[in-house]
C-alpha cells in the first residue's frame, strides 16, 4: 500500500552443534570427508578460496607466550602452548566464511583432555552473520586425516594391499580411515612407535574399526614399517632442527610406494632423487616460508618445507615440487605406472575447516540438528 514501508527482518539466528551433535551430523564420514577434501582442493587450486595475510595464504594468527612468567597468571611458552586464529572463504558450492579457534597445551593430557580444544565459528559471506558455531575437535581430525586419503586415491597404487603406520596417534588414526575408504583392498597393517600403550590402543582400536583387515601388527621400528608397504604414514612429533627429523632410507621403499608425511621428516638423498613430491597445497608452504627464518625447514620439518627450500637453493626445478589440486584438475597426471614413489606432503590450512564444517552444517539443518540460538532481534547498535 501506498505510504507503507517493508520493515526489514534484522533477526539473527544461528546452529549451535556440540560434539554429539556433530557426529549426528555426519562429522566422522570419513569416504565424504575425503570426497570434499577433493572439491576443496581443486577449488585451491583454482584460486577460489581466501585466507589470512595480504598473500591470502597465511595458516593463521598465532599467540606465543615468553619462556619465563612476566606478569602474574600470563602463561609461559611450553609443548604446545598456544592459541590460534585461522579464517579462510571457499567459494564453488561453498560461499561461505569461517574461523578456527584452538587453545593448545599438551598439560591438557593430565587432565584426560585433548592436547588442543578447538571452536569452529561458520560466517554467512556477505554479511557477517554467524551461520554455526560448533565444537572442532573431530571437524579437524578429521579433515586432517582425509587429506592423506586424497593423496592415496591419485597416487598410490590401485592394488595397494600394506600399510606401515610410524606413530599411532590420532593424526594416524584418521589417516587409516582415509586409506580403507580409497583402497578398500588393503588388508595388513604394521604399526610403530614409540610407547606401547599407544601401540595398543591403536591396534585395538584398528581391529575392531576394520575387521576385514587380516592382519594388524607392530613391528620393531619405523624400517620395518617402511619395508614392503604400499602405503607409509608416517606422523611422529619431533623437536625442532633436522637432526631430530627421523630419516627415511632409500632402501627400505619398495617400488610403487605412497608416503604419506604429515609431520617432521628427514628423507635419503637418493630416495628423494627417485621420488614424485606432491603436496597438498604447494602455495601455503611457499606463504610459510616467507614467515619464518631460511632454511624453512629447520623450524618446520613438514616435507613441502625441504621442498620450498630444494626450488630456492637449485637443488630442484619448480616443476618437481607438484600439487595436488592440479593433479586433481588434470593439470598434471597422477600416478603413471606401478613403480613410481610418491611422498606427499600433508600441511593443513583453515580452508579445509571452512569446507568440512559447511558440509556438516548443511547435513544438520537437513536434518534437525543442533540448538538454535538468537543473536539478536533487533540490534542495539546498526
Amino acid at each position: 500500500m501506498k505510504g507503507h514501508t517493508a520493515v526489514p527482518d534484522t533477526t539473527i539466528e544461528f546452529l549451535y552443534l556440540n560434539e554429539p551433535d556433530m557426529i549426528r551430523a555426519g562429522v566422522t564420514d570419513m569416504a565424504e570427508c575425503v570426497d570434499t577434501m577433493s572439491d576443496m582442493l581443486g577449488l585451491f587450486a583454482q584460486g577460489d578460496y581466501r585466507m589470512a595475510g595480504s598473500e591470502n595464504n597465511s595458516h593463521g594468527a598465532q599467540i606465543f607466550f615468553p619462556e619465563t612468567e612476566e606478569f602474574p597468571g600470563m602463561p609461559v611458552d611450553g609443548p604446545d602452548r598456544r592459541f590460534m586464529a585461522m579464517p579462510a572463504y571457499l567459494g564453488g558450492d561453498y560461499q561461505v566464511a569461517g574461523c578456527k579457534w584452538y587453545g593448545s597445551n599438551i598439560e591438557n593430557k593430565k587432565q584426560g583432555l585433548p592436547r588442543s580444544i578447538l571452536m569452529f565459528t561458520l560466517n554467512d559471506k556477505d554479511t557477517g552473520a554467524p551461520l554455526a558455531i560448533m565444537s572442532a575437535n573431530l571437524l579437524s581430525a578429521y579433515r586432517t586425516g582425509a587429506i592423506p586419503g586424497v593423496g592415496a586415491r591419485y597416487l598410490a597404487r590401485e592394488d595397494a594391499r600394506v600399510v606401515g603406520i610410524v606413530g599411532p596417534g590420532p593424526m594416524n588414526r584418521t589417516s587409516l580411515e582415509s586409506f580403507m575408504a580409497v583402497r578398500p583392498g588393503i588388508d595388513t597393517v604394521k604399526v610403530s612407535g614409540r610407547g606401547q600403550a599407544g601401540i595398543d590402543t591403536f591396534i585395538a582400536w584398528a581391529r575392531e574399526k576394520f575387521p576385514q583387515i587380516t592382519t594388524i601388527e607392530q613391528v620393531p621400528d619405523m624400517e620395518a614399517a617402511v619395508r614392503g608397504s604400499d602405503i607409509v604414514s608416517i606422523a611422529v612429533p619431533s623437536p625442532m632442527g633436522s637432526e631430530h627429523y627421523p630419516t627415511v632410507r632409500d632402501e627400505w621403499v619398495k617400488p610403487g610406494a605412497f608416503i604419506c608425511c604429515s609431520a617432521h621428516l628427514a628423507v635419503e638423498e637418493s630416495l628423494v632423487l627417485r621420488s614424485r613430491h606432491v603436496a597438498d597445497a604447494r602455495k601455503i608452504y611457499q606463504a610459510w616460508a616467507e614467515e619464518i627464518p631460511a632454511p624453512a625447514h629447520e623450524t618446520v620439518g613438514i616435507w613441502g618445507m625441504h621442498l620450498v627450500d630444494r626450488v630456492r637453493d637449485g637443488r630442484m626445478t619448480p616443476e618437481q615440487f607438484e600439487d595436488m589440486g592440479e593433479i586433481i584438475q588434470g593439470l598434471t597426471p597422477a600416478r603413471r605406472n606401478d613403480d613410481e614413489v610418491f611422498i606427499y606432503s600433508v600441511g593443513g590450512m583453515p580452508v579445509e575447516d571452512v569446507a568440512w564444517a559447511t558440509k556438516v552444517y548443511r547435513n544438520a539443518v537437513r536434518d534437525g540438528i543442533g540448538t538454535k540460538l538468537k543473536l539478536w532481534d533487533e540490534p542495539a547498535l546498526a
